[in-house]
């Protein structure tokens, strides 16, 4: 066991070994001091181990087609350093120590081998909902993109239904739909959606605000669940939203709150039921958020851990590693190994390189 910046960490089965991990295993245990246990690594070792990469997507997300992120290959393993290009520096400085931690400390030790995960929908057309859907084969939940720039509810109402239509068509089974509204609505319209949506698990951050999010709970939670991501992971006080009783789920992200350990334990600490959720990364990233949903410990209102929002990398036309299979709906807990080969083929401009490699300085300050 080791700590990095305050936080237990213990590696996970299997991970990558290597003398620089074994010099810091020594160091974490010659050292008395808890608040010094184990100094982050320098600026120049993780830019001395970085690989910027260019993924392009199969459909467009979030607004972008290719997907930039910086992979460290540390002495434990791989991190991955990916904050959406609009955030600052001092909000992506979570991102960077989440990659840190991954790299150079290793990954939590998973209480499971698979985790169940969710398929997610972007806004699409109704007609492209079938094409995207037999991608999934074998999950019985579908995230469902809603309230995008430009579209009416009419739209979603729409894309929903057709959801539910193709699932039972090609799977023969009744989906569990849940929304994801990126805070796009106001409280008219997400209590308008719950009431016209059909039957939903919950409706994932339907507005900005932890006073708005309460609003829609107090008019919409005897019949729908209201899940909080942004108002968690974005928040200066993510207990906000349990103090305020504004959420039945946490839609908690590994990079965003800073790692897998940071994760778990706010995840222990905030009495709410969790979905562990990707932030669109790349394969590396997609593990670190296996091997954490796999950690999560049965709790008396979640047994086993949400269908995860981690089945991503078919967003992707080439990824960095080779997408493992989905098996009934689960995905496989396994180490991040990219392929050099796809490394050196989805390598950034010496550019956007550059870029990225800058970005990382101006973060690294504020570890």
């Amino acid at each position: 066991m080791c700590h990095v910046f305050g936080v237990t960490l213990g590696g996970a089965t299997g991970a990558p070994q290597s003398a620089a991990a074994s010099s810091m295993r020594v160091m974490s245990a010659n050292a008395n001091n808890p608040s010094s246990l184990t100094p982050k690594p320098s600026l120049d070792d993780i830019l001395s181990r970085a690989h910027v990469v260019a993924l392009p997507m199969a459909v467009k997300f979030r607004g972008v087609t290719t997907r930039e992120a910086l992979l460290i290959d540390g002495p434990a393993g791989w991190g991955e350093f990916a904050p959406f290009l609009e955030y600052d520096a001092r909000e992506s400085a979570t991102w960077l120590r989440s990659a840190i931690e991954c790299a150079y400390f290793g990954l939590p030790t998973p209480l499971r081998d698979s985790v169940e995960v969710n398929a997610t929908i972007p806004s699409v057309s109704p007609g492209e909902v079938r094409n995207v859907v037999k991608r999934y084969p074998g999950c019985r939940t579908f995230k469902v993109k809603v309230a995008e720039r430009g579209q009416l509810l009419a739209d979603d109402i729409s894309r929903v239904h057709a959801v539910r239509v193709a699932v039972r068509d090609l799977y023969g089974i009744e989906p569990v739909i849940r929304v994801d509204a990126n805070r796009g609505w106001s409280v008219a319209e997400a209590i308008r959606a719950a009431h016209e949506l059909g039957e939903l698990e919950y409706m994932e951050q339907p507005v900005a605000s932890v006073a708005e999010l309460r609003q829609v709970r107090d008019a919409v939670g005897d019949f729908c669940r209201v899940a909080a991501d942004e108002s968690i992971r974005r928040a200066d006080d993510p207990y906000l939203v349990v103090r305020e009783k504004a959420a039945d789920v946490g839609v908690m992200k590994v990079a965003p709150l800073g790692g897998p350990r940071r994760l778990l334990r706010l995840a222990g600490e905030l009495s709410l039921d969790v979905t562990v959720a990707s932030a669109l990364d790349t394969g590396v990233g997609i593990a670190a958020g296996l091997y954490t949903a796999a950690a999560l410990p049965a709790t008396a209102t979640q047994p086993m851990p949400a269908a995860a929002g981690l089945a991503t990398s078919s967003l992707f036309v080439e990824d960095v590693i080779e997408p493992r299979p989905l098996v009934d709906g689960r995905l496989p807990v396994a180490n991040p190994v990219p392929d050099p080969a796809r490394l050196a083929e989805l390598a950034a401009s010496h550019e956007r390189r550059d870029w990225w490699f800058e970005r990382v300085r101006q973060c690294y300050p504020f570890l």
